[in-house]
């Protein structure tokens, strides 16, 4: 078991280390639905139950899978429960707030392949967090990763007042921006020492 602190784990997962601007996961819900700042911290909530339910299945199958002594079933469990939860979650958003549904688009089912979710399962099964240590863990990727999603869709919705030059519009000002952004967060790399 590791013996990080949970505010540690926290702002580790949220800042320090975030999942989409730090280790480049999540990069296709973060530059397809960061376009207006509602949508993206629901399309961030989502996501953030996503991780916090697979983070706890991971947990128990990690410990079922060792005590049955079969490890190498764990990276296709682990998919399976991500790819249930996904479709709870997509049947709930569906029913609760069908303008939602539409406006997340095919971006909701792709949860179900966002490598930051997946990675979620992996790091804190490979850092052997204990299960509260997880539940912090997945609270602070899906901070981090809301967080990215939110400042981007800001960013954007900024950018659509300003004149910009049409060399840069469209994809390569919004990957430019996600690099700057990515820089910016490597600011926080100091708070983890």
């Amino acid at each position: 078991m590791n013996n990080d602190s949970l505010w540690y784990i926290f702002i580790n997962a949220s800042l320090i280390n975030n999942f989409v601007l730090a280790y480049f996961l999540g990069i296709c819900p973060f530059l397809g639905v960061s376009n207006k700042i509602e949508t993206a911290s629901k399309m961030g909530a989502a996501v953030t139950f996503v991780m916090v339910i697979s983070a706890l299945c991971a947990y128990g199958i990690h410990a079922l899978l060792v005590t049955i002594n079969a490890p190498f079933l764990q990276l296709i469990s682990y998919i399976v429960v991500i790819a249930s939860t996904v479709q709870l979650v997509e049947m709930f958003i569906k029913k609760i707030s069908p303008a939602l549904f539409k406006a997340l688009g095919i971006f909701l089912p792709l949860i179900t392949t966002n490598c930051a979710v997946l990675g979620l399962a992996l790091f804190q099964t490979i850092k052997g967090y204990g299960l509260m240590q997880s539940f912090v863990f997945a609270i602070g990727a899906g901070a981090g990763f809301t967080l990215a999603l939110v400042l981007m869709a800001g960013i954007r919705e900024q950018l659509e007042f300003a004149e910009v030059s049409g060399v840069v519009k469209g994809t390569a000002l919004i990957l430019m921006v996600a690099g700057i952004l990515s820089l910016s967060f490597m600011g926080f790399a100091g708070l983890g020492s």
